[in-house]
This record gives structure tokens, sequence and C-alpha cells, in this order.
């Protein structure tokens, strides 16, 4: 049971900052009763506290401190961007979108090459020129009723990215969702909105990257929904590289129908505090999903990942792996939970969270969960922390390597598994790059994306 508590002044600007917003727009009438649904709940709810057993380990009293402030669109200065902010796997030639601090940037951004019929959009024009094409999925599949930030998300909703792939569709490059926040005058908040629908048959991959100029106290609250029709394909990736002075709360949901296959990688580098709650519904016989994550975190970083995958149809399959690297007094959260709804008979779950400490302050909560309500399943879920095998560094050592060169070759062949399973090239090689220049001999602190 969810602890309510009082609407608190922190909440009160976000009460204030809606009447503000909603004032500016000229919604239709379905989509202004959703925004103001969502703001009630918002305020019903209120920010969560360390009270509520969902978020006992993620303290956002540094967040709720901060008086973050919308941005509007169109006022970032779009050529003062680095190009190490906008490319941040490099030279990557694929149809991509580019959200300056929740805002589409058409002038940074290319859609070249696109099959017909697929649809790859901000979700602002889509809204203002055809709303009807994404009222039948929009909070469909992501719902508020017990989180607070994906009602806050639903209620300040402006742009984003819409993804449409008719039956049977096949994208074969990569569609890459890049959103940045800049460092401004102020602390900035942004709810960025991803609407992905693939219909019977379809096929893509899509990457959502999140990237932070250095120094940026920005806020992002992204809100991520996917719909997967009979024996649709997608694989999705989430690299979140934000601002270690930033903040940054996402939720993935996801509903698969028959023989759906959906594949997530998420990798967590950047950012003061994150948090990512995922929720896949297996909602057809015989679908599938694999979750895979990687996060590392150094200094005073805090990351969470809470995932929940629901077996509610016969023959379904789920596979996850997630493993994470905490240096100094970092801290980490990984709640995996599987439930397996009554008549999900034959349902096949394996879930796994290893974790390395690389230091003594260094703490992470590990706590993976099964509710089994069928009697024909095969389900098994295991966790592990540890450090480094001292028994392989001694071997090392003996081998004339130095010590600090050992530990990183240990560290990274405890992500490598992970990282080897990212078939895409250029952000495989960047996040190998960025493990051996985060790891245990370099110490490095710095802000670098």
């Amino acid at each position: 049971m969810p602890v309510t508590v009082p609407v608190s002044r922190e909440c009160e600007a976000y009460l204030n900052q809606f009447a503000r917003f909603e004032a500016g727009r000229r919604d239709g009438e379905w989509l202004r009763s959703l925004r103001r649904a969502a703001i009630a709940r918002f305020a019903d709810l209120g920010f969560p506290t360390t009270r509520q057993e969902e978020w006992r380990f993620t303290n956002l009293a540094p967040l709720v401190a901060v008086p973050f402030v919308p941005v509007e669109p169109a006022s970032a200065d779009e050529k003062q961007i680095p190009a190490s902010l906008r490319q941040p796997f490099g030279e990557w030639p694929c149809p991509t979108m580019v959200f300056v601090n929740g805002w589409f940037s058409p002038a940074l951004s290319s859609l070249d090459g696109l099959p017909p019929g697929v649809v790859v959009c901000g979700l602002a024009d889509v809204l203002e020129t055809s709303p009807q094409q994404v009222e039948p999925f929009l909070a469909r599949v992501a719902t508020d009723e017990t989180h607070p930030f994906v009602a806050l998300n639903t209620a300040f909703l402006a742009d984003g990215a819409f993804v449409y792939l008719p039956k049977g569709a096949v994208v074969d490059e990569p569609i890459h969702l890049l959103f940045l926040s800049t460092a401004r005058e102020h602390p900035s908040v942004a709810h960025p909105r991803t609407l992905i629908v693939a219909q019977a048959q379809s096929q893509a991959t899509i990457v959502e990257t999140y990237c932070g100029e250095p120094g940026a106290v920005s806020f992002t609250n992204a809100v991520t929904e996917i719909i997967l029709g009979a024996n649709a394909r997608l694989a999705h990736y989430q690299i979140q590289r934000e601002s270690l002075a930033g903040f940054f709360l996402s939720s993935l949901a996801v509903r698969e129908e028959r023989d759906a296959t959906f594949t997530d990688s998420q990798v967590s580098l950047g950012a003061a505090l994150s948090r990512t709650d995922l929720t896949v519904v297996l909602d057809g016989e015989g679908s599938e999903c694999t979750l895979q994550g990687f996060y590392l975190a150094t200094g005073r970083q805090h990351v969470d990942y809470h995932t929940l995958i629901e077996h509610v149809k016969p023959h379904s399959t789920s596979r996850e792996i997630y493993k994470g690297i905490l240096d100094d007094q970092a801290t980490g959260v990984f709640n995996g939970r599987i439930i397996v709804r009554p008549g999900a008979q034959k349902t096949d779950a394996r879930q796994t969270n290893k974790n390395l400490l690389l230091s003594e302050e260094a703490l992470v909560n590990s706590n993976p969960q099964l509710e089994i309500y069928a009697d024909d399943v095969k389900c098994t879920h295991g966790s592990a922390i540890g450090q480094l095998d001292a028994d392989a560094l001694f071997y090392l050592r003996t081998r004339g390597i130095e010590e600090d060169a050992a530990r990183q070759i240990l560290t990274y062949a405890f992500a490598s598994d992970i990282l080897g399973r990212i078939p895409i090239e250029p952000i495989r090689r960047t996040l190998e790059a960025r493990l051996v220049t985060s790891g245990p001999d370099s110490r490095q602190k710095k802000e670098g994306v």
C-alpha cells in the first residue's frame, strides 16, 4: 500500500508549473483530460520517500531540494553544443532524432533511409497535426497509478519521439533517439516521452541515448512506452550518460503480444542519482524477452534499477542478467521481480544479478524476487556481490603485471560479457573505452562523456 504524503512545498512548485504550462496549450479534450488526471495523481502520490518499500534504498531528497524550471522550445543555441555531446558514439550514419532539453531539433537530426510506411517523428508534431495517430496507444502501457514520475511525465508531456512500424516493416539500420541536456543558468527539468508501436511481424532496433553536458544540473524524467504486435521483434537500448551533477529518472513499459520478441540493453554511467523502472508484460503466448544491463558508479553516484517481468500467457520465456561495478562511496540498487500469473503454464524464466565492489565503502542492495501462481513452470533467480578475486589478482601480478593494470583487466573481464552482447559496434567500442578510462587504475572522477 503506497504511503501518501500531504502536498508538499516541492509538489506545489510542480503544480504551479503545470497551471502555467496548461494555460499555454491548445490540446484536444482527450489530452487535456489525460494531463489533468495525471497531475491529480501526482499530487495524490507526492514524491516517494524511503518509507516506501519500492524506494527504501533511494533517497530523493537531493533531487526534491533543487528548484528545477522547465526549458522552453528552441531556447538552446544548438550550434554551441559541442560535437562530443552531439556525437556520443562518434561518426554513426543512421537515422537520428536529436532532442535538446526535451525538445526535438530538426536541424540536428537526420531521418534519411527509412522504409516506406515507417513513421519516425517528433511527438509534438503528431500531437498538433494528427493526434488520432497516438491516442489509441499513449499512456496505455505506462500507467501512473503508483508511479508519481510517470504521472508527472504524462502531465507535462509535450515532445519526444513517436516511432510507428506498420505490419511487416523491417528497418535494417538502428534508429537513434538522442536526448541532450545542456548546461544552463538555472537547473532545468525535461519530461521527454517516447512512444514505439511495432505492428505484427515488424522488426527494428531503437537506441535511446541520454547525454548531459558536463556540469549541467538537470533533471530528466523520461518515459518510454513500447507496444509489440504478434511476431514483432524489437531490440531496444538505453544508454545513460547524464552529467555527474544531473538526475535521471526513467520508466520503460513494454507489452508483448503472441510470439513477440523484445531485447533490452541498459547501460548506466552518468548522473549523480539515477533510477530506471522497467516493466515488461508478456501478454501473448510464446512471447519472449531478454533484459540485460550494466551499471558503473564511482564517487558518490547512486544508481537504481527496478525491473518487473509479468508472465501472463503460457509458453513465454524471459532471460535477465544485470551486472554492476561500484567504486568509492557509490551505492546501487537492483530489484528484479518476476511474476508468473495463473494460467501462464510452461513459463521459463531466469534472472541473475552480479555486483563487483571495488572499495570498502561501496554498497549495493540486490533483491531478486519470484512470485509464481502457476504450477508447471521453470523459474530461477540468483544474486552475487563480491570483490576482485584475490587469487586471480595474485596470478596476474606473478606474470609481471602491475597491480592497477591487473585490477583493470579483472574489472574489464567482469563487464565484458554484457558489453560483448551489444552488436552495434560504435556503441560497444565507446562503452568499452569508457570502462577502461573509468577503471580502478585511473580512478577518474572528472566529468566525461
